[in-house]
């Protein structure tokens, strides 16, 4: 039993244990491994096709084929997941491509199955991809507001989450933001025999300035208006814990708070109320600037890419969600 006063620690620096990298790792508070990281990734239609993305140096879309080839060097590196989002050959206004059977997702997972099957398939599920105006559920029409109607966009997201797990899809997660779509989902994999499917919930999804690149990669910003109706304000942290709570008791597995830097006050708070597997997305924006920084010669990117991770560690996930997965893995592994 201590006789310290709580919060009152003996001055001691155990000096001699930081001397080497082996005694560092012994005595570190908290560790990051490639066994922590998912890998993002933009498939799209074709073959032998390497489309880069602009704003998010080192990525590209990738046709079916070349995403095979990516996803089995992140393996190789010891990447153990990828999350995967669509492209579609053609959108409309009630995102068909999104649950199709030979959709862009489906026909990934499929092949990623067969071709690595030790290698975890994470299926991102909206519909703003899919849809002719950019929006993550079904717009009302003939209003000049654009209103999203949550309850009927729940039926395609539950469509579209279980189409995914019919081709093989290891775990959906649901990023639109709708109300219920956890419950949704998760009553129609279990109807269909999927109840071991998990669920990975984007639970605290901001409305965040750092998408901005993603939506390039993703050809998903909205025709009109913004998205601030269906994600989160910036400010509000207890709205997070309450859509947290929600998406628990929906049957959410994994709950995750993104963006990840600019919001590890909020991943904190999740980890440490509800002790549930939470994971963080390091952003489109996070990895463009660093990119950039880098480029210019400003900052070191492996150093500045490991800390900003290890911080997503330290706050409390469990699972992170970065374009620099590979990357990671190769230096964490030297």
């Amino acid at each position: 039993m201590s006789s310290y006063p709580v919060g009152q620690f003996p001055v001691y620096r155990p000096r001699r244990l930081r001397q080497t990298a082996v005694m560092r790792r012994l005595v570190s508070e908290t560790q990051l491994s490639a066994s922590h990281l998912v890998l993002p990734l933009f498939v799209r239609s074709g073959r032998k096709l390497r489309r880069p993305i602009e704003a998010m140096p080192g990525l590209c879309q990738l046709s079916p084929d070349e995403l095979v080839r990516e996803a089995a060097a992140a393996h190789e590196a010891g990447v153990p997941a990828v999350l995967l989002f669509g492209i579609p050959e053609k959108k409309d206004a009630k995102a068909s491509e999104a649950y199709a059977t030979s959709g862009i997702v489906q026909t990934a997972v499929r092949l990623l199955k067969k071709e690595l099957p030790e290698l975890l398939v994470i299926t991102d599920v909206c519909l703003c991809e899919y849809m002719v105006h950019g929006h993550c559920g079904i717009v009302r029409q003939g209003k000049s507001d654009g209103r999203v109607l949550n309850d009927p966009t729940l039926n395609l997201l539950a469509r579209t989450a279980a189409s995914h797990v019919e081709a093989g899809a290891d775990m959906v997660a649901p990023s639109d933001m709708m109300d219920g779509r956890v419950r949704a989902i998760r009553e129609k994999l279990d109807e269909l025999g999927f109840a071991e499917t998990p669920i990975m919930s984007y639970a605290a999804k901001f409305a965040s300035a750092f998408y901005g690149p993603f939506r390039e990669a993703a050809e998903s910003a909205p025709k009109f208006g913004d998205r601030r109706s269906y994600q989160m304000d910036p400010g509000n942290a207890l709205e997070a814990l309450r859509e947290v709570a929600m998406d628990i008791e929906e049957g959410a597995d994994i709950v995750m708070v993104k963006p990840a830097l600019a919001y590890l006050d909020i991943l904190h708070r999740v980890k440490k109320e509800f002790g549930y597997p939470t994971a963080a997305y390091a952003v489109s924006a996070e990895h463009a600037m660093i990119k950039a920084a880098a480029a210019n010669g400003w900052i070191d990117e492996r150093a500045i890419t490991l800390e900003s991770l290890l911080a997503m560690r330290r706050a409390g996930a469990d699972v992170i969600i970065t374009y620099a997965a590979v990357e990671a893995a190769k230096w964490l592994a030297a």
